[in-house]
C-alpha cells in the first residue's frame, strides 16, 4: 500500500474498502477542479469590490454608487453559484460532468445574479415589494426550467 493511499484512508476512511483500494474511481477532472477555483477566486475579488463600495460609497448621495454597488453585488452573487449549482449536479450524478453542465450552471448563476441585481436596484429605488419580488422569482423559475427541460 502507497503512502498516498495510507492519507487518503486516513483522511477520508469511508472512501477506501478494507484493501485501501479506493471505492470512486471516477474523480474531479483538472480542468473542473480549476473552473471552479477560478470562479470562486472571482467571486472572491467581486466581493471584496462590493465590501470597497458598501464602505465607501453613500448611495444616498451619490446615485451611481448604489447603481455600481448592485452590479457588484448581483455580479458576486451570480460568480458565487455557478460553482456551486456545478458541485450539485457534480454531486448528485455520482461525480460524473456530463455535457453542458457547466453551460447549465453558468446559466443558472447568471439568472440568481441578474434576480439579485434586479432586486437590489429596486430597494434602492424603493420600490420593491412582496409580490413583485415573488413573480420575479416565479419568472425566473419558469424560464429556467423551460431551458432545462429534458429532450
Amino acid at each position: 500500500m502507497s503512502a498516498s493511499m495510507l492519507v487518503a484512508r486516513l483522511i477520508r476512511p469511508w472512501a477506501t474498502d478494507g484493501d485501501g483500494q479506493p471505492l470512486d474511481f471516477v474523480v474531479m477532472e483538472p480542468r473542473d477542479r480549476l473552473a471552479n477555483l477560478g470562479t470562486f477566486g472571482a467571486a472572491a475579488l467581486t466581493w471584496l469590490l462590493v465590501g470597497l463600495i458598501v464602505t465607501t460609497r453613500d448611495p444616498r448621495l451619490d446615485p451611481g454608487a448604489g447603481f455600481i454597488g448592485a452590479l457588484l453585488i448581483g455580479l458576486a452573487v451570480g460568480l458565487t453559484t455557478i460553482p456551486l449549482f456545478w458541485l450539485v449536479v457534480f454531486g448528485r450524478h455520482r461525480r460524473i460532468a456530463y455535457q453542458g453542465a457547466w453551460i447549465r450552471a453558468i446559466r443558472r448563476g447568471a439568472w440568481v445574479g441578474l434576480l439579485v441585481t434586479i432586486l437590489v436596484l429596486l430597494r434602492l429605488q424603493g420600490v420593491l415589494v412582496l409580490p413583485i419580488a415573488l413573480f420575479m422569482l416565479a419568472l425566473v423559475i419558469v424560464a429556467e426550467a423551460t431551458l432545462s427541460a429534458e429532450r
